[in-house]
């Protein structure tokens, strides 16, 4: 909602997608039951939730891989399932937030529904700050 805001025309979702279908997840499901992939990111030297060895193609949950064997730990079922409740999800809190703002439709926020909390982050995206209506480095501190 931020970056749509602000005035990007669209958001990338790629790297939330990777993680509703299970990347970075301590188990895989095959055949229905969980499997623990501790074993497959120790030998990728990391841990579960901190792997990032998707150009590898071993990937330990199957996401990224190209790996006959390790495509089999992706129930595509389950998976889209996943996808699509992340991408109802994301949809529903979207609207939420430009209802709060008093629009009608996400593609309706603009920067003059958003403030920043910090200071260091209202000088950063040049907001003002919550309750305020100074923008550190533009206007005046009132």
């Amino acid at each position: 909602a931020k970056a749509l805001a602000m005035g990007a025309d669209a958001v990338a979702i790629g790297q939330g997608m990777m993680i509703s279908l299970g990347c970075n997840s301590e188990t895989y499901i095959k055949d229905g039951e969980h499997h623990s992939a501790e074993a497959d990111y120790a030998a990728l030297g990391t841990k579960a939730g901190f792997c990032h060895h998707c150009h590898t193609g071993k990937c330990p949950t199957g996401v990224t891989t190209q790996d006959p064997i390790l495509e089999q730990r992706i129930e595509p079922k389950v998976g889209a399932k996943h996808v699509t409740n992340y991408i109802k999800t994301l949809t529903m809190e979207l609207t939420t937030v430009a209802r709060a703002c008093g629009k009608s439709n996400v593609h309706h926020l603009e920067r003059e529904d958003l403030v920043a909390l910090t200071i260091e982050s209202a000088a950063m995206a040049k907001l003002p700050l919550a309750g305020t209506s100074w923008i550190p480095g533009v206007t005046e501190n009132k």
